[in-house]
């Protein structure tokens, strides 16, 4: 079974990832392979340096992932022509790695929604959290409520997201909730149930 996490920024995606890996599915992470995607040597870093020119990049060749995501969420164009370098490469990836891998299996996809390809997985779980609960841990990373908005404002909001949703994860109240949450999907996606949201 290919099942897809998603949610928005700040809700709790990789936590919850974690707590699946713990339970012994395997997952991939879609913002891994689209580090890998832009690595050294890559045909999409030179892609990238081609559209934004050589100041996205660090003195040793590594790209300058802070000065680029300024850049893209000020500009939607630009956001949308570094998606079309990275987004294929990493759906690739990902498709590779289902091929590989038997069994129940997690992909976490933050813009699972955003590209269209929700319709590629067998069960769609959606996390998410309050919008002030979201926007306080946007905080404790360091952003600013200036980048905060503009990065809520790149993502469809949540309430569509859950829309599509088989399952919705809350991760607003305590670790302990939540993991039980997350171990309630866990069991409905082992017994196959129909693609009913929870």
């Amino acid at each position: 079974m290919r099942v897809a996490l998603t949610g928005g920024i700040g809700t709790g995606k990789s936590y919850c990832a974690g707590q699946f890996r713990d339970l012994g599915v395997p997952v991939i992470d879609a913002d891994d392979l689209a580090h890998e995607a832009v690595a050294p040597g890559t045909k999409g870093l030179a892609a990238v340096v081609a559209r934004f020119g050589p100041g996205v990049l660090q003195p040793g060749g590594q790209l300058n992932r802070p000065f680029l995501g300024r850049l893209v969420f000020a500009d939607p164009s630009a956001r949308k022509d570094l998606e079309a370098i990275i987004h294929p490469e990493v759906y690739r990836a990902i498709e590779a790695w289902f091929e590989q891998t038997p069994g129940l299996a997690l992909a976490d996809i933050p813009l699972l929604f955003e590209t269209g390809h929700q319709r590629d997985f067998d069960r769609v779980v959606v996390v998410i959290c309050g919008a002030a609960t979201q926007r306080r841990r946007l905080a404790a990373r360091g952003l600013s409520e200036p980048e905060i908005t503009q990065r809520l404002s790149s993502q469809l909001p949540l309430a569509e997201k859950v829309r599509g949703a088989d399952f919705v994860i809350e991760t607003s109240g305590s670790f302990a909730e939540t993991d039980g949450q997350v171990r309630e999907v866990y069991r409905a996606l082992c017994n196959r149930p129909p693609a009913a949201p929870v």
